[in-house]
């Protein structure tokens, strides 16, 4: 075989084993791909049934929608008509990480049993205490979170 033929088969080959191309670290996303050909967000939460039921419902790839590199399962095929029709209002914020290290500026794993919605919105946290801490101040929290996400959302976890 030639060089050249051989290097464009090496080439071709890493080309189709290669993940694909996201920002550094936007969405906490599990390691690997889902069928869909995009991680999967939210630990396989559904957030449909998450923010109108408050139900920690683990969704299924039947039921797979892709939004900004992130795959979520659903339950239902109408949960996922929901989320395709506006799906700003279902993903969690801050990317899925958890909503206090973002308000200190850090990324830390959104874990969806610590959780809550408020004001219809999805905000995740690394454990029990972290969540309790929110509840205290909510507001506060909320905006320092937003307003740090801006500047650390395109920033490995590793470099903050």
């Amino acid at each position: 075989m030639k060089k050249p033929i051989l290097a464009s088969l090496i080439a071709a080959t890493l080309i189709n084993f290669a993940t694909p191309a996201f920002a550094v670290e936007e969405n906490n996303v599990s390691n690997g791909l889902t069928a869909a050909g995009a991680p999967l967000g939210l630990h396989g939460v559904d957030p449909v049934a998450f923010i109108t039921l408050g139900n920690r419902i683990e969704g299924t790839a039947k039921f797979t929608a892709v939004h900004d590199g992130v795959a979520y399962y659903f339950t239902s095929q109408e949960n996922l008509d929901a989320f395709q029709a506006n799906p700003g209002r279902f993903t969690p914020q801050n990317g899925g990480y958890c909503t206090f290290g973002v308000s200190v500026g850090k990324k830390f794993d959104g874990d969806p049993r610590y959780a809550a919605v408020v004001d219809g919105k999805l905000y995740v946290f690394l454990n029990e205490d972290i969540l309790k801490a929110f509840q205290r101040d909510q507001a506060g929290t909320i905006a320092k979170a937003a307003t740090n996400w801006r500047t650390i959302r395109s920033t490995a976890a590793a470099e903050l």
